[in-house]
């Protein structure tokens, strides 16, 4: 497939298509976001729409929603008729719907409120509370919400929320509903839940136009996906035709094999143990957890959600106080009473939430890389060495390939996948034995996943013990050496592998779930 080929037609079955977007481009200051892309979407369908970070998937879409003019020459069309989208109002006023993956939610309001934003319903001059919320409730109850129309949205849950997102879409009658990563919060039950209402959608004649990194999700919901890469269209792939490999190729141009890249070897018992974990606990959701880390080696920790992986994590980084156990780094048994602790001692953590606890968004790239040696790099009398800061930043930009035009660009400005990058930069400059890594790659495109996973192997290969925790079975067999299981709090076992008989992910979740437990009985 090239950038020159038409969108795939739905059958023809499906009439008009609700949605047209013919030759769009777009181009911010010296950028080319945009390509001459074309796509179409049909009532009644889940459309994926794919690509890497930087592809041009939000720019497309916000254009769609009035949010960024196009430039001259691309349409629009809506229901077969040309339209006019010049700002957000024309947007929903054509039926169109964004549920962005951070929720444009007023917590103050109800959710009556939150769903007639905007459009609020009036009565002698005043809002009438009382009619929004007898207006709010078939819609709710359409989608069988847990709440009322009077509930405080501050009160809800992220999924909640993410419902009502849904249901104030659904109250202005939107034909064309976009979802950008809409599962990156929830949980598996959530996730679920979601589906059935995005499927409860579709049969109602809505066209949801589904955007993830998630393979699995694509597989499960869509009808067909189109994918952009770099900023031009590169094809459309119908529900038979969907395959890793073929999406893959299709996003960075490469075959899905050489994604993971493993060419560390395991390494034999008699290495060097990094890490070593004796009886750790914390009194309440964990219970003595002991294990060990080889110098070269890559672990895995596994597990259901609720197991408690990441709990685990924190305790033996000092981000929360353990009751019970001792940690050991390279042979020395370590005071870990903070994560400074846990730096000073060659151990470094990687959070699974980067936006809250890792980087800090309305920072420079050079000043989250160089942060944690700071102090290190000061001249004497306590001054800040800038030159030695502008050459860290300069190399490990040049390291881990952080795509941006400079390092003084706040990291908030980055892709998700840019932005885990500078965290990982962070973390490098403190020069750690042992890494421990809570989902590296959420939230993340595949090429960035993909040099994340280099990365990891690289490490390895200098001599680093690494705990990858993953929810993604294909990511820990792809990485880990060996892999360890939780259920409930405890190391519930632990699962390896050769390369005649690799892991596979039915032994994992044979530990995962306790089936090992209750075969052995």
């Amino acid at each position: 497939m090239t950038a020159t080929d038409a969108p795939r037609p739905a059958p023809a079955s499906a009439g008009v298509p609700v949605l047209e977007m013919r030759g769009i481009s777009k181009t911010f200051p010296g950028v080319k976001a945009l390509s001459g892309v074309s796509f179409a979407a049909y009532g009644g369908e889940i459309h994926a729409l794919m690509g890497e970070n930087g592809a041009g998937k939000s720019t497309l879409m916000k254009i769609l929603s009035g949010a960024y003019q196009a430039d001259p020459g691309g349409e629009i069309w809506i229901g077969g008729q040309k339209a006019m989208i010049d700002g957000p109002l024309a947007g929903r006023r054509n039926g169109i719907a964004i549920i962005y993956q951070e929720l444009a939610l007023s917590p103050n309001l109800t959710v009556a409120e939150n769903m007639f934003l905007g459009e609020e319903m009036s009565k002698n001059g005043l809002i009438d509370r009382k009619a929004m919320a007898a207006a709010a409730a078939p819609v709710l109850a359409r989608l069988d919400a847990p709440f009322l129309p009077t509930t405080k949205v501050g009160d809800l849950s992220i999924a909640e929320r993410q419902l009502v997102e849904i249901a104030r879409a659904v109250a202005a009658r939107s034909r064309i509903l976009v979802m950008d990563e809409p599962t990156t919060s929830l949980s598996t039950h959530e996730t679920e839940r979601l589906f059935a209402v995005i499927r409860q959608l579709k049969s109602e004649g809505i066209a949801i136009i589904y955007i993830s990194h998630r393979m699995g999700e694509v597989y499960e919901l869509s009808d067909r996906v189109s994918v952009l890469r770099d900023g031009t269209y590169i094809g459309t792939l119908g529900r038979a035709e969907i395959s890793a490999d073929k999406l893959v190729r299709m996003m960075v141009g490469r075959e899905l094999s050489s994604f993971f890249a493993k060419e560390h070897r395991a390494p034999p018992h008699d290495r060097a143990v990094l890490l070593k974990v004796e009886g750790v606990g914390d009194g309440r959701r964990i219970h003595d957890c002991s294990f060990e880390v080889w110098a070269g080696e890559v672990v895995g920790l596994s597990g259901l959600v609720g197991s408690g992986r990441t709990e685990l994590a924190r305790l033996v980084c000092g981000a929360d106080r353990k009751t019970t156990g001792r940690v050991f780094i390279d042979g020395r048994a370590c005071r870990i009473d903070g994560p400074l602790d846990a730096v000073e001692a060659g151990l470094v953590y990687l959070t699974e939430d980067r936006k809250a606890l890792g980087v800090f968004l309305d920072m420079t790239i050079r000043e989250n890389i160089t942060l944690e040696v700071i102090a290190r790099d000061a001249r004497p009398g306590g001054f800040l060495n800038r030159s030695k800061a502008r050459e860290r930043a300069d190399a490990a930009m040049k390291a881990l390939s952080i795509r941006a035009p400079h390092t003084n660009l706040n990291v908030g400005a980055l892709s998700g996948g840019n932005q885990q990058k500078v965290l990982l930069s962070r973390l490098l400059e403190t020069k750690p034995k042992v890494l421990i890594l809570d989902e590296p790659t959420r939230g993340i495109d595949i090429g960035a996943k993909s040099e994340i996973y280099r990365l990891i192997d690289a490490l390895a290969r200098a001599g680093n013990g690494i705990v990858v925790i993953s929810s993604e079975l294909p990511e820990i067999l792809g990485t880990c050496d060996r892999v360890l299981v939780m259920r409930d709090g405890t190391i519930a076992g632990e699962v390896t592998g050769t390369p005649e008989a690799p892991i596979t992910q039915e032994a994992i979740m044979a530990v995962a779930t306790g089936a090992d437990v209750q075969r052995a009985a």
